[in-house]
């Protein structure tokens, strides 16, 4: 029999099983489809040897007038900008004690106890202590006036840390250590630390009208995990933990120095206290907070939108020669999220979508109700891609061009059927100019940090699947010429990445894979016999001797075992394969796993003929 052709639809289908998707690809990882081919997905390296403190959940990156490319990071610990290789930790300081901390060692143990009225930590906290004395032993001035993270708060006058050295080892008092450390000892508290998951918790209110039954607790979607927003002010860095203040940093003060509360500006007036997101207005220049808090109270009005006089920072206080000013949505319980596109702010309640617009004086923004019917899963789970705005709700995907549609996914079951609804709020859309996709970041069921991603090729209109340990992405902007990730805490080890460089994970071997849905003779009431197949394979790396691996599985119905019953090794100069594999259904699956391997695949034939009924 001539050798059959086999061209498969670009795009990973899941939709349905594999036997009914036939003539189409059903599984893959890191892999992507261009020019409906798949190939291999670009590889990744640390772009700093240096790592960051907690688990990234923001990063922005731009240029300063100087030229400076910065990048700013937000984490559940601390706030950093990565400039060059180095973290500078701009954390801000939430409190400052002056000449009133005192100190007590144990001998034989390397816990000291802080006495600090009022101090305001909580367990994890990082305060830098100055101005101490030696305890009078081992415990030296060196060695109290440093940066400490808060090992426990017995109450809230105390707290206590892991004494150490000054290249980190612990140091453990002795019996001479029996002083307080002086009368001058200050600190400097920082901005109290973030949950790093969501802790289920139940309360009348915590989530969306309908979600539960009359008289019943909800798992608590909000204020559960610290996530940042951060945007540019010009060359300067504004920043928002959700549900805190909202911070500036000042880059004419160096990398050095740490972002500041606006109402520590100078000339500020009612500066928003409280805020769940804070952005800057594309053309008009306005600094906007969703989620602020009323003029006059610290209540957070989780509806209420308000933004700064044009241009100026510091001056929050509506008036008649200024163009600050506020406006409540009326849709839903609280804003999730908002984005720029198109000269407008795409803002997203718990269950409606609104427009917000520059209008001028007197009202300065108008608003405009979008759709009732749709919301994010989180409030990072949308991306604009050539103003085009494509976000993920609790079960679907969609797309924001002035109106909303559907996004049609050929791997939506896939997805929410394997999802873990606790940690939604760690999700996180991207884009990937360079191959025209949008991607999410998720955690699957049984995983409490991302491990997953689903990409939407929105050229080419089909989907791929991967896993992949990341909690934060920016595309490649002003200040890199490759997108950025961050690896997860504690499997990545806090590390930043150039994506899309090279075809290896780090310097390892990166593993890959595509796989068939299945396919057979006819009706598939005959058996089939593979023999050969010839590859199509374009080899692109730099590997002396590029390897695919090509494994025919097989099963005899659609709910059959599926075993794999014989494997190929296909190189650059492989002509023919030798093949044996007899079954009603096959399938085929290429895999990569070793260094410097790219490829892309073309179509491969197999010699394959029917074999009988039995």
């Amino acid at each position: 029999m001539p050798l059959a052709r086999y061209t498969l639809k670009p795009g990973i289908n899941k939709e349905g099983t594999s036997y009914s998707n036939e003539g189409s690809w059903y599984d893959c990882d890191k892999i992507r489809f261009r020019q409906g081919r798949p190939e291999k997905i670009g590889g990744w390296t640390k772009k700093s040897i240096n790592t960051f403190l907690g688990s990234a959940r923001r990063l922005h990156q731009w240029v300063s007038l100087d030229t400076d490319k910065l990048i700013g990071l937000g984490t559940h610990l601390k706030l950093y900008i990565l400039q060059g290789d180095g973290y500078n930790d701009i954390t801000p300081i939430r409190a400052t004690t002056t000449d009133g901390i005192t100190f007590a060692a144990t001998n034989g143990s390397s816990t000291i106890t802080a006495t600090d009225s009022s101090h305001g930590a909580v367990q994890g906290d990082f305060v830098t202590i100055s101005g101490a004395v030696s305890l009078g032993g081992v415990v030296t001035a060196a060695v109290l006036n440093q940066e400490y993270e808060i090992a426990t708060v017995p109450d809230a006058n105390t707290y206590t840390f892991t004494a150490k050295d000054t290249s980190g080892d612990t140091v453990t008092a002795n019996s001479s250590d029996s002083g307080n450390g002086g009368s001058g000892v200050d600190g400097a508290y920082q901005l109290n630390i973030g949950a790093d998951n969501y802790t289920s918790g139940f309360a009348w209110g915590s989530g969306y009208w309908g979600q539960s039954t009359w008289g019943g607790g909800i798992n608590s979607f909000t204020s559960q995990l610290r996530l940042w927003t951060l945007d540019n002010f010009g060359e300067d860095l504004i920043s928002n933990p959700r549900g805190g203040g909202i911070f500036y940093w000042d880059n004419t003060n160096g990398v050095t120095t740490r972002a500041i509360n606006f109402t520590a500006l100078s000339g500020a007036s009612d500066v928003p206290t409280k805020c769940n997101q804070i952005l800057v207005s594309e053309i008009d220049r306005h600094i906007i907070c969703l989620g602020a808090n009323t003029i006059g109270t610290t209540t957070q009005d989780p509806l209420l939108i308000r933004w700064c006089n044009q241009e100026d920072a510091a001056q929050w206080t509506p008036k008649t020669n200024n163009t600050a000013g506020s406006l409540k949505l009326s849709a839903g319980s609280e804003i999730i999220g908002g984005i720029r596109t198109r000269q407008e702010i795409a803002i997203f309640t718990d269950n409606a979508l609104y427009s917000m617009q520059f209008i001028g004086p007197p009202f300065t923004f108008g608003v405009n109700l979008i759709t009732e019917s749709v919301s994010m899963v989180s409030p990072q789970a949308c991306v604009n891609a050539n103003n085009v705005v494509y976000f993920m709700d609790q079960d679907n995907f969609y797309i924001y061009s002035g109106n909303v549609q559907s996004l049609p996914c050929s791997v939506r079951a896939y997805v929410f059927d394997d999802f873990n609804y606790e940690q939604t709020w760690k999700v996180f859309a991207t884009s990937n100019a360079q191959f025209n996709e949008v991607s999410w970041f998720y955690c699957s069921e049984d995983s409490t940090e991302i491990n997953r991603y689903v990409t939407y090729n929105y050229l080419e209109k089909n989907w791929s699947i991967g896993t992949m340990d990341r909690t934060a992405w920016i595309d490649a902007g002003s200040a890199s010429s490759y997108p950025i990730s961050a690896g997860a805490s504690g499997t990545t080890s806090n590390y930043l990445y150039n994506q899309e460089l090279g075809s290896n994970d780090d310097g390892s071997a990166m593993t890959a894979y595509i796989e068939s849905a299945d396919f057979d003779a006819g009706d598939g009431d005959q058996f089939m016999f593979i023999k050969k197949l010839i590859p199509d394979v374009a080899f692109i790396g730099t590997e002396t001797n590029p390897e695919l691996t090509y494994s025919i599985k097989t099963r005899d119905y659609p709910l059959g075992d599926l075993t794999t019953a014989t494997t190929a090794t296909v190189t650059s100069t492989t002509g023919v394969a030798n093949v044996r594999a007899r079954a009603r259904q096959m399938r085929v699956r290429i895999e990569s796993a070793d260094v410097d391997n790219t490829w892309r695949l073309g179509d491969t034939r197999f010699d394959i003929k029917v074999d009988g009924r039995r």
